[in-house]
This record gives C-alpha cells, structure tokens and sequence, in this order.
C-alpha cells in the first residue's frame, strides 16, 4: 500500500493524501486564523500533507463566509497527516503550543470570533492520554485555559485559495510571529 493514496470522505468532502496507509496518522489543530496555523506545520519533518478546513461545526458544507458569520459552531482547522515514525504526536502538540495563546479565548491575535478559537480535535481515541497528559502541563502554565479538546466530529476542507494561503500570499496577514516560526523550526533538531 505504501505511495498509494488514501481518500478520505467526511461530511460530503473528500480528501486525499499521498502516504503510506499503514503508518500514516491524522490529527487535527484550530489555532486561530488556519493560514498561519498550516505553514506551522508545513515546516516540521515527518508532517505528510497539510489540510486548511473548517471543524465540528453543526450545518452542511460550510463555506468560509458562512463560517465567519459565527454561528456556524465550525473552528478554522488544519488537518495535519504525518508519519509517526518519524514525528511524534508530542512534538506536534509542542509545536502548538509554541505558537498559540491558550489563554485568549475565542481568537488568536487580531482575529476574533469563535470560528478562531484554539481546539484539538483527535480522531483516534488512543491519542486521547497523550493529548491530555500533555495539556495538563500546558495548563498549569497559563492562568487561563481555552483551548478545547475534543474527537472530531466533522471535517470540511476549506476552500482552494486558503489551502497553503501563505505560501501562495507570503505577505499574507498572520498572528504567529516570525520568532515563532523559527523556534518550531527548531523543533527539528532533536
């Protein structure tokens, strides 16, 4: 199976990645506006493929004006496949919580609302202990906590010009700091 594509299909979308079936494994982060949060994870190694999308909202098919209404219940999300093999959930999550402000609620920097509020979103009730073992220590680190931790519920991709906004648009706006970047990055040394 490996090099072979895996389709995915949730709430009428379909989504494709190209990894190996057998080893691949998903996750999906809201850290605030999806653009900045999918070029986080575009720069870490063993991170397969990257998704901008909108999660665990409540209507169907939603569109990103739709979504910005805020009453949708959807959060800007990023779908992140990678190989475990080569990069653990817990650098994944470190890399998170690097760049957002848990303590903020309902926004990240400038943007504002519920659809940019911070949420883990697992698929796989085993990564469950881990995300939560984690964002224990998190917590004890701020004086607020609101990110949210939940099984997705549902997934639907954004639209094509948010996919890899900031690659296409690097002047594009973003509320992750370019020091912030810079110590994910970091997170492939070790």
């Amino acid at each position: 199976m490996s090099g072979q594509t895996i389709t995915e299909v949730r709430g009428g979308n379909v989504y494709a990645d190209d990894a190996p079936e057998e080893t691949a494994k998903v996750i999906y982060f809201a850290g605030g506006c999806f653009w900045g949060t999918e070029r986080v994870f575009r720069i870490l190694k063993g991170v397969i493929d990257t998704k901008a999308g909108y999660a665990n909202g409540h209507t169907q098919d939603p569109v990103y004006a739709d979504v910005c209404r805020g009453d949708t219940g959807y959060a800007e999300t990023v779908k992140v496949t990678y190989d475990p093999a080569v990069i653990r959930l817990e650098k994944l999550l470190q890399a998170f919580f690097t760049v957002i402000h848990p303590e903020q609620e309902d926004g990240q920097g400038n943007d504002r609302g519920s659809q940019y509020r911070t949420g883990i979103y697992y698929s796989d009730p085993a990564d469950l202990p881990l995300i939560l073992t984690y964002t224990y220590k998190e917590r004890k680190k701020h004086s607020a906590f609101h990110t949210e931790i939940l099984p997705l519920e549902v997934f639907c991709e954004a639209e094509e010009y948010h996919q890899r906004y900031l690659e296409k648009n690097p002047g594009g706006y973003c509320h992750i700091t370019a020091h912030d970047l810079d110590k994910v990055r970091k997170l492939n040394e070790h």
